[in-house]
């Protein structure tokens, strides 16, 4: 991957009722080019459209490709990665780093009606989690608009070490800090 190719990645920070969401374009050479924050609402269903809002924001037609940590944001506030999708033209991977059975459970246990009914629609809209090995780390892959062999690539290339992106890691770490400016 040419060292100047960016990615948009996306993470979050969230203690109360809102949760911060950083999104930082990096490019494959790891240099950071550009911050956008934006918020959803814990235990909500607008992580979908602050997602797109970072986007947006950042008005950046150099940016390749969208990574964002995870697909249930802010207390299983759930990504719809095909509108993510949709509304920027860009190839969305999810990166998870543990291994799991799933969200339904948990869904099924905190939420009922409406709240849940939502929830397991947009989980079950989700392509498949697939493992992928960075380096000697393993983390899971979801993707959309884009190959599973090229998904691979893109995650090997934004990870030197320690099996985070860098612009998920770097987009954590931007959401933290706000997130501590916002509460003081």
């Amino acid at each position: 991957m040419k060292p100047g190719t960016r990615a948009l990645g996306v993470a979050e920070s969230f203690r109360d009722e809102t949760s911060t969401l950083a999104g930082v374009v990096t490019r494959a050479s790891r240099t950071v080019d550009g911050f956008a924050f934006s918020s959803c609402t814990v235990g909500g269903d607008d992580a979908t459209d602050a997602i797109i809002d970072l986007y947006r924001q950042l008005d950046r037609e150099d940016v390749r490709y969208v990574v964002v940590g995870g697909v249930a944001l802010a207390w299983y506030n759930i990504l719809e990665l095909n509108r993510v999708h949709r509304a920027t033209d860009r190839p969305i991977l999810s990166v998870t780093f543990e291994e799991s059975e799933g969200l339904e459970p948990s869904l099924r246990a905190e939420f009922d009606g409406d709240a849940l009914d939502w929830r397991l629609d947009a989980y079950e809209a989700l392509p498949p989690r697939r493992p992928v090995g960075v380096g000697d780390e393993t983390v899971f892959v979801r993707n959309v608009g884009i190959a599973d062999a090229e998904a691979d690539r893109v995650v090997g290339a934004f990870t030197p070490e320690g099996g985070r992106p860098e612009p998920v890691r770097v987009a954590r770490l931007a959401a933290r800090a706000c997130d501590e400016i916002r509460r003081e």
